[in-house]
């Protein structure tokens, strides 16, 4: 069976009055139908307004979402999907959203391959970013590959991808438009040559928005203080938010500082979201390590970022096999391991698990907790054990744990991927340089909004 992506959509629309809004459920069984709005809230005190995405979701093969160097080769990924219009005519494109990319980018007209792609030449408001320009030369120090100049002395490009996915093109600018709103002098890449693993189906999406600390991240170019998203655990509904999110019914949010190193480190990716990880207690117990392990040496190997590009959960070695011995330990007797030297899923879980077919529901099991500066998070029931789809062995399930060895993929940091975020309210907030965090049904958030806030 073909491993899945889990794509969030939202369709951006103008809303006067948020009582307007409802969220409608449609499903069908292959496809999760998705609706949503784009609502401007006046409890903003910020000078941008508040933007309020609803979310749904459609399922979707794996491929058709590239992933940068840094990022985890993992075969499934929620992400979250902006659809709006560009340039001069506006053209509809869709935007795939990453936390953990900096430049955003469209296929343009010029890649066959692509049949959802932007029109450069159809933009009157569209201008190519000459390599003498200040950001061509200072604003892109922190793309993993470096800028260039090419043949037409315009700034170029190139991204590479784990998937052996690549694209490369033009930095330019253009007038984005989000509901009745314009963004003139929006910078992102026009990407005219791309190579793709799975063609048929990047044709999902146009392009890619970057959401990190970089200069020319999205959220940096619009200058938003803050933004949040709430990812419902039980029906893949959810919200992003934009802006500020001052709300009576948000529950008090426990928050952690952002790691910050201004000297550059070969292993130190400066503009992700970074925090520092302290200990990971099973159930009541915490692990006997050392607090050192935790903290980044100085190449910059070791930092904990928290990625909502990456599904699950990824701890340097020493740290996954004291989580990995002591979850053994305590489900002892109640699941049964799978004795299969050959199988480790997604190439780093290697603790999996058989589960009868028959059988409804887990048992009970321990919980892990990650604890950071501050703020904790609490994994627990479904969300410990992730059944790898396509997998059986005799009338048994194969179940992973969703925590995984980074040493296994040869990355040299602890990630914190979106499985363990669900039904978590996650603030970023770039104005104070810190993450706040709250246990939240995030199903109900999304009801709140449609309700009316």
């Amino acid at each position: 069976m073909k491993p899945y992506y889990l794509l969030l959509l939202l369709h951006l629309m103008p809303c006067c009055n948020s009582n307007s809004f409802t969220t409608p459920f449609l499903k069908s069984l292959s496809l999760l139908i998705f609706y949503a709005a784009f609502c401007c809230s006046s409890s903003s005190t910020s000078q941008t307004p508040t933007l309020v995405l609803p979310l749904k979701t459609q399922i979707i093969p794996s491929g058709s979402i590239p992933r940068p160097p840094n990022k985890l080769p993992f075969h499934h990924n929620v992400s979250l999907t902006v659809s709006l219009t560009v340039g001069t005519p506006p053209q509809n494109v869709s935007m795939v959203i990453d936390t953990g990319s900096e430049l955003s980018w469209l296929h343009c007209n010029k890649t066959p391959n692509f049949p959802t792609t932007f029109d450069p030449a159809r933009s009157t408001s569209y201008s190519p970013i000459p390599c003498s320009s200040p950001t061509c030369t200072t604003q892109t120090q922190d793309f993993p590959i470096p800028a260039s100049c090419d043949n037409n002395n315009l700034c170029h490009a190139t991204l590479s991808y784990a998937d052996a996915s690549s694209s490369e093109g033009n930095l330019a600018s253009d007038t984005f438009y989000f509901g009745s709103s314009d963004i003139p002098g929006m910078v992102f890449g026009c990407m005219d040559s791309s190579f793709s693993s799975n063609s048929d189906e990047d044709s999902k999406s146009t392009g890619l928005m970057g959401m990190n600390r970089g200069s020319l991240s999205f959220v940096s170019q619009m200058r938003f203080p803050k933004f949040s998203y709430c990812i419902s655990g039980s029906d893949f509904s959810g919200l992003l938010l934009l802006g500020e999110a001052n709300f009576s019914w948000l529950t008090s949010l426990n928050y952690t500082p952002l790691i910050e190193i201004s000297t550059p480190l070969p292993y130190f990716d400066r503009v992700a979201y970074t925090v520092q990880l302290e200990g990971i207690k099973v159930s009541d117990k915490l692990l006997s390590l050392p607090k050192s392990v935790f903290v980044p040496d100085h190449t910059g190997a070791g930092q904990t970022m928290v990625d909502s590009g990456t599904q699950f959960t990824f701890l340097l070695g020493p740290v996954y096999t004291a989580l990995k011995n002591e979850f053994l330990n305590r489900t002892a007797g109640i699941l049964r391991v799978l004795e299969d030297p050959n199988f480790v899923f997604q190439g780093a879980m290697d603790l999996c698990y058989r589960v009868p077919l028959n059988q409804p529901k887990l048992p009970r099991l321990p919980t892990v907790t990650l604890m950071f500066r501050g703020a904790e998070m609490t994994v627990s029931g479904d969300w410990i054990l992730y059944r790898v789809p396509g997998q059986v062995r005799g009338s048994d399930s194969v179940h992973c744990l969703t925590f995984g060895n980074s040493d296994l993929l040869g990355v040299e940091a602890f990630v914190i991927g979106h499985h363990h975020q669900q039904n978590v309210w996650m603030e970023f907030d770039l104005e104070k340089s810190r993450i706040g965090l709250a246990q939240m049904r995030c199903d109900l958030a999304g009801q709140r909004f449609s309700e009316g806030q």
